[in-house]
Protein backbone atom coordinates (compact mmCIF):
# COMPACT_ATOMS: atom_id res chain seq x y z
CA UNK A 1 0.00 0.00 0.00
CA UNK A 2 1.51 3.68 -0.92
CA UNK A 3 1.15 5.98 1.66
CA UNK A 4 0.51 9.71 1.07
CA UNK A 5 1.13 12.24 4.10
CA UNK A 6 -1.10 15.57 4.03
CA UNK A 7 1.05 18.86 3.30
CA UNK A 8 0.44 19.94 6.86
CA UNK A 9 -0.07 17.63 9.62
CA UNK A 10 0.90 17.23 13.40
CA UNK A 11 1.95 19.09 16.77
CA UNK A 12 0.80 22.44 16.40
CA UNK A 13 2.92 25.60 17.75
CA UNK A 14 0.66 25.20 21.53
CA UNK A 15 1.29 21.60 21.39
CA UNK A 16 4.92 21.78 20.86
CA UNK A 17 5.15 24.41 23.25
CA UNK A 18 3.53 22.45 26.46
CA UNK A 19 5.23 19.09 25.69
CA UNK A 20 8.42 20.87 25.95
CA UNK A 21 7.25 22.57 29.35
CA UNK A 22 6.02 19.16 30.48
CA UNK A 23 9.37 17.52 30.00
CA UNK A 24 11.25 20.17 31.48
CA UNK A 25 9.34 19.86 34.99
CA UNK A 26 10.14 16.37 35.44
CA UNK A 27 7.75 14.58 39.00
CA UNK A 28 5.33 17.68 38.17
CA UNK A 29 1.32 17.31 37.44
CA UNK A 30 -1.01 19.01 35.13
CA UNK A 31 -4.41 20.38 35.76
CA UNK A 32 -6.79 18.43 33.21
CA UNK A 33 -5.06 16.41 30.56
CA UNK A 34 -2.41 18.88 28.88
CA UNK A 35 -3.56 18.07 25.32
CA UNK A 36 -6.29 14.98 23.52
CA UNK A 37 -3.79 12.47 22.93
CA UNK A 38 -3.79 9.64 25.82
CA UNK A 39 -0.53 7.93 23.94
CA UNK A 40 1.40 11.39 24.48
CA UNK A 41 0.34 11.43 27.95
CA UNK A 42 1.22 8.14 28.59
CA UNK A 43 4.43 8.92 27.24
CA UNK A 44 5.22 11.98 29.98
CA UNK A 45 3.95 9.39 32.78
CA UNK A 46 6.66 6.98 31.97
CA UNK A 47 9.40 9.09 30.81
CA UNK A 48 9.27 11.88 32.77
CA UNK A 49 6.56 11.18 36.06
CA UNK A 50 4.12 14.03 35.09
CA UNK A 51 1.15 12.72 36.71
CA UNK A 52 -2.41 14.38 36.10
CA UNK A 53 -5.05 16.28 38.54
CA UNK A 54 -8.87 16.42 37.41
CA UNK A 55 -9.55 18.64 40.45
CA UNK A 56 -7.87 21.04 42.41
CA UNK A 57 -8.69 18.98 45.81
CA UNK A 58 -5.75 16.79 44.42
CA UNK A 59 -3.18 19.46 44.60
CA UNK A 60 -0.75 18.96 47.80
CA UNK A 61 1.91 21.86 49.09
CA UNK A 62 5.04 21.96 47.34
CA UNK A 63 3.65 20.18 44.37
CA UNK A 64 4.37 21.74 40.52
CA UNK A 65 1.21 22.14 38.81
CA UNK A 66 0.75 22.77 34.71
CA UNK A 67 -1.59 24.38 33.17
CA UNK A 68 -2.85 22.64 30.19
CA UNK A 69 -2.79 23.21 26.75
CA UNK A 70 -6.89 24.39 26.45
CA UNK A 71 -6.33 26.55 29.56
CA UNK A 72 -8.98 26.54 32.85
CA UNK A 73 -11.91 28.92 34.27
CA UNK A 74 -10.53 32.25 35.88
CA UNK A 75 -11.45 30.87 39.15
CA UNK A 76 -10.07 27.70 38.86
CA UNK A 77 -6.87 29.42 38.35
CA UNK A 78 -6.87 32.41 40.89
CA UNK A 79 -7.79 29.44 43.38
CA UNK A 80 -4.73 27.31 42.41
CA UNK A 81 -2.50 30.56 43.16
CA UNK A 82 -3.97 31.01 46.40
CA UNK A 83 -1.97 27.28 46.77
CA UNK A 84 1.24 26.61 47.95
CA UNK A 85 2.32 24.96 44.94
CA UNK A 86 4.38 26.57 41.82
CA UNK A 87 1.90 27.10 39.12
CA UNK A 88 3.79 26.67 35.12
CA UNK A 89 0.85 28.46 32.66
CA UNK A 90 1.27 25.82 29.41
CA UNK A 91 -2.06 27.34 27.62
CA UNK A 92 -1.56 28.01 24.63
CA UNK A 93 -0.93 31.67 23.54
CA UNK A 94 -3.60 31.37 21.24
CA UNK A 95 -6.35 30.33 23.44
CA UNK A 96 -5.24 33.19 25.91
CA UNK A 97 -6.25 35.77 22.88
CA UNK A 98 -9.86 34.66 23.19
CA UNK A 99 -10.14 34.84 26.77
CA UNK A 100 -8.56 38.53 27.03
CA UNK A 101 -10.92 38.90 24.31
CA UNK A 102 -13.92 38.02 26.14
CA UNK A 103 -12.89 39.77 29.41
CA UNK A 104 -11.74 42.56 27.74
CA UNK A 105 -15.05 43.36 25.49
CA UNK A 106 -17.41 41.72 28.64
CA UNK A 107 -15.70 45.42 30.20
CA UNK A 108 -16.83 47.70 27.62
CA UNK A 109 -20.54 46.56 27.71
CA UNK A 110 -20.27 44.05 24.85
CA UNK A 111 -22.76 40.90 25.04
CA UNK A 112 -20.38 37.96 24.09
CA UNK A 113 -20.95 34.59 21.99
CA UNK A 114 -18.44 32.00 21.65
CA UNK A 115 -18.63 29.92 18.22
CA UNK A 116 -17.59 26.32 20.34
CA UNK A 117 -19.09 23.62 21.90
CA UNK A 118 -19.73 24.24 25.76
CA UNK A 119 -18.47 21.36 27.07
CA UNK A 120 -14.81 21.83 25.71
CA UNK A 121 -12.70 22.65 27.97
CA UNK A 122 -10.91 25.19 26.16
CA UNK A 123 -14.51 26.88 25.45
CA UNK A 124 -15.29 26.40 29.32
CA UNK A 125 -12.27 28.71 29.81
CA UNK A 126 -13.07 32.01 27.80
CA UNK A 127 -16.54 31.65 29.06
CA UNK A 128 -15.17 31.97 32.25
CA UNK A 129 -13.74 35.19 31.73
CA UNK A 130 -16.99 37.36 30.74
CA UNK A 131 -17.89 39.52 33.12
CA UNK A 132 -21.66 38.31 33.29
CA UNK A 133 -22.13 34.75 32.77
CA UNK A 134 -26.18 34.89 31.52
CA UNK A 135 -24.95 37.13 28.88
CA UNK A 136 -22.43 34.90 27.65
CA UNK A 137 -23.55 32.57 25.00
CA UNK A 138 -22.00 29.50 23.33
CA UNK A 139 -23.20 28.38 19.95
CA UNK A 140 -22.34 25.94 17.13
CA UNK A 141 -24.68 26.83 14.58
CA UNK A 142 -26.44 29.79 13.07
CA UNK A 143 -29.22 28.33 12.96
CA UNK A 144 -28.67 28.58 17.41
CA UNK A 145 -28.81 32.38 16.84
CA UNK A 146 -32.72 32.32 16.79
CA UNK A 147 -32.91 31.30 20.61
CA UNK A 148 -30.50 33.62 22.10
CA UNK A 149 -31.41 36.67 23.78
CA UNK A 150 -28.27 39.73 24.02
CA UNK A 151 -28.33 41.91 26.78
CA UNK A 152 -26.66 44.87 24.93
CA UNK A 153 -27.38 45.96 21.44
CA UNK A 154 -23.36 45.58 20.82
CA UNK A 155 -22.09 41.70 20.56
CA UNK A 156 -18.06 40.22 20.61
CA UNK A 157 -17.69 37.47 18.86
CA UNK A 158 -14.77 34.70 19.46
CA UNK A 159 -14.04 31.29 18.08
CA UNK A 160 -13.25 28.73 19.49
CA UNK A 161 -9.32 27.52 18.18
CA UNK A 162 -10.13 24.72 16.24
CA UNK A 163 -13.51 25.16 14.80
CA UNK A 164 -14.39 25.39 10.42
CA UNK A 165 -14.04 28.82 9.66
CA UNK A 166 -16.84 28.62 7.12
CA UNK A 167 -19.36 28.09 10.13
CA UNK A 168 -18.23 30.99 12.01
CA UNK A 169 -18.56 32.93 8.44
CA UNK A 170 -22.08 31.91 8.48
CA UNK A 171 -22.49 32.78 12.11
CA UNK A 172 -20.74 36.05 11.49
CA UNK A 173 -23.23 37.14 8.86
CA UNK A 174 -26.56 36.73 10.37
CA UNK A 175 -25.27 38.22 13.42
CA UNK A 176 -24.11 41.31 11.15
CA UNK A 177 -27.77 41.61 9.50
CA UNK A 178 -29.89 41.38 12.60
CA UNK A 179 -27.61 43.67 15.29
CA UNK A 180 -26.23 47.41 15.25
CA UNK A 181 -22.59 46.69 16.20
CA UNK A 182 -20.93 43.17 15.73
CA UNK A 183 -17.03 42.94 16.70
CA UNK A 184 -15.78 40.14 15.20
CA UNK A 185 -12.12 38.39 16.27
CA UNK A 186 -10.99 35.82 14.29
CA UNK A 187 -9.39 33.83 16.91
CA UNK A 188 -9.67 30.02 14.68
CA UNK A 189 -5.65 28.85 14.43
CA UNK A 190 -3.71 29.40 11.65
CA UNK A 191 -2.47 25.54 12.09
CA UNK A 192 -6.12 24.66 12.33
CA UNK A 193 -6.46 26.15 8.79
CA UNK A 194 -3.60 24.79 7.38
CA UNK A 195 -4.16 20.94 8.44
CA UNK A 196 -8.46 21.25 7.55
CA UNK A 197 -7.23 22.62 4.17
CA UNK A 198 -4.64 20.08 3.52
CA UNK A 199 -6.60 17.01 4.79
CA UNK A 200 -9.06 18.59 2.62
CA UNK A 201 -7.03 18.64 -0.67
CA UNK A 202 -5.28 15.68 0.00
CA UNK A 203 -8.90 13.54 0.55
CA UNK A 204 -9.42 14.38 -3.15
CA UNK A 205 -7.08 11.77 -4.87
CA UNK A 206 -6.79 9.34 -2.36
CA UNK A 207 -8.25 5.98 -2.29
CA UNK A 208 -8.48 5.65 1.84
CA UNK A 209 -7.81 8.48 4.35
CA UNK A 210 -6.21 7.31 7.79
CA UNK A 211 -6.77 10.34 10.26
CA UNK A 212 -4.35 9.78 13.57
CA UNK A 213 -5.35 11.57 16.75
CA UNK A 214 -7.38 11.22 20.07
CA UNK A 215 -11.12 10.72 20.08
CA UNK A 216 -12.13 13.14 22.29
CA UNK A 217 -10.04 15.74 20.06
CA UNK A 218 -11.91 18.69 18.55
CA UNK A 219 -9.47 19.38 15.92
CA UNK A 220 -8.83 15.55 14.56
CA UNK A 221 -12.74 15.54 14.69
CA UNK A 222 -13.41 18.22 12.39
CA UNK A 223 -10.36 16.61 10.41
CA UNK A 224 -12.55 13.40 10.18
CA UNK A 225 -15.70 15.06 9.07
CA UNK A 226 -13.66 16.99 6.76
CA UNK A 227 -11.94 14.09 5.12
CA UNK A 228 -15.84 12.28 4.43
CA UNK A 229 -16.76 14.88 2.59
CA UNK A 230 -14.60 13.35 -0.60
CA UNK A 231 -13.41 10.18 0.53
CA UNK A 232 -16.12 8.34 2.36
CA UNK A 233 -13.13 5.77 3.11
CA UNK A 234 -12.08 7.74 5.95
CA UNK A 235 -11.18 6.43 9.22
CA UNK A 236 -10.69 7.67 12.81
CA UNK A 237 -7.77 6.18 14.78
CA UNK A 238 -5.24 7.20 17.89
CA UNK A 239 -2.86 4.17 16.96
CA UNK A 240 -1.40 1.45 14.88
CA UNK A 241 -3.15 -1.22 17.01
CA UNK A 242 -6.69 0.29 15.52
CA UNK A 243 -5.58 -0.38 11.94
CA UNK A 244 -7.73 -2.65 9.98
CA UNK A 245 -6.79 -4.64 7.10
CA UNK A 246 -9.90 -4.53 5.36
CA UNK A 247 -9.89 -0.71 4.98
CA UNK A 248 -6.82 -1.47 2.38
CA UNK A 249 -8.64 -3.83 0.14
CA UNK A 250 -8.59 -3.09 -3.12
CA UNK A 251 -7.06 0.07 -1.90
CA UNK A 252 -3.83 1.38 -3.98
CA UNK A 253 -3.29 4.85 -1.99
CA UNK A 254 -3.53 5.94 1.83
CA UNK A 255 -3.82 9.52 2.57
CA UNK A 256 -2.73 10.36 6.12
CA UNK A 257 -2.96 13.67 8.22
CA UNK A 258 -3.04 14.07 12.06
CA UNK A 259 -4.40 16.00 14.97
CA UNK A 260 -2.80 18.90 16.44
CA UNK A 261 -1.73 16.74 19.51
CA UNK A 262 -0.26 13.68 17.68
CA UNK A 263 3.12 13.06 18.28
CA UNK A 264 5.67 12.02 15.45
CA UNK A 265 5.98 8.65 16.74
CA UNK A 266 3.04 7.45 16.60
CA UNK A 267 2.14 8.16 13.01
CA UNK A 268 5.50 7.20 11.81
CA UNK A 269 4.06 3.99 13.10
CA UNK A 270 1.24 4.04 11.40
CA UNK A 271 2.56 4.30 8.25
CA UNK A 272 4.85 1.59 8.84
CA UNK A 273 1.95 -0.36 9.73
CA UNK A 274 0.27 0.46 6.18
CA UNK A 275 2.83 -0.04 3.95
CA UNK A 276 2.78 -3.27 4.77
CA UNK A 277 -0.79 -4.43 3.42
Amino acid sequence: MKVKLASSYGFCFGVKRAIEIAEKYEDSATMGPLIHNQNEIDRLKTDYNVGLYNNLTDVKPNDTIIIRTHGIPKNDLKDLRKKDAKVINATCPFVTTPQQIVKKMSAENYSILIFGDQDHPEVKGVKSYGEDQDDVHVILTADELDNLNFKYDKIATVAQTTRKKEIYLEIVNKLILKNKEVRVFNTICDATFENQDAARELSKEVDVMVIIGGKNSSNTKQLHHICLENCQDSYLIENAKELDSSWFKDKNLCGITAGASTPDWIIQEVVNEIEKY
